[in-house]
């Protein structure tokens, strides 16, 4: 199957798990006149497959969530990549040392505008998301924290070294501006 199709196929079943399903963030009120998710356009000049520069030494950090609490996590390494003409960097963390995600919380130019104010995650598993020693960072797979879609979750709030200054024109955009 080729790429677009499969991003597309994914969207699809997300929809309808977010419609339908019991464990749907989307407030039971709302699942009536829920459609579907809007997304940018699969492109491929947002999938990159990049070397991770794995830290020796993991920072223990603490993030802020939409509750006010603090959570800790692994500062586990850093990927670079460029966007048109700009170099980027995103951190990558773990909640402990025997996790085989990688969560890379982030912010963009399009953040409150085209998609959620508070920024996106990308979740990279290890054994999805790997080949060799490259992992493959798609932003046309960002997602929405589930805060996006109600107030009873709360989320990690993104790091300010995750803060980028280029458009992600990628992934999932902006639930309230939707319905």
């Amino acid at each position: 199957m080729d790429y677009e199709r499969k991003i597309k196929r994914d969207r699809v079943g997300k929809d309808e798990f977010f419609k339908g399903h019991f464990q749907s963030p989307i407030p039971p009120e709302e699942r009536g006149s829920f459609t579907k998710l809007h997304y940018f356009e699969p492109d491929l000049n947002y999938r990159f497959e990049l070397e991770l520069e794995e830290f020796d030494q993991k920072e223990s950090v603490k993030i802020e969530d939409t509750g006010g609490n603090l959570r800790d996590f692994l500062k586990w390494g850093k990927f670079s990549f460029r966007i048109g003409d700009q170099n980027c960097v995103l951190y990558a963390y773990k909640s402990h040392d025997a996790e085989t995600r990688l969560f890379i919380p982030f912010k963009d130019a399009t953040s409150g505008k085209e998609t959620y104010g508070a920024g996106r995650y990308i979740d990279l598993e290890e054994a999805r998301d790997k080949i060799g020693t490259k992992w493959i960072l798609d932003f046309n797979l960002a997602t929405n924290p589930w805060c996006a879609y109600s107030k009873d979750y709360v989320c990690p709030l993104i790091p300010f070294e995750n803060i980028l200054k280029v458009e992600i024109k990628a992934g999932e955009k902006n639930y309230k501006n939707q319905m």
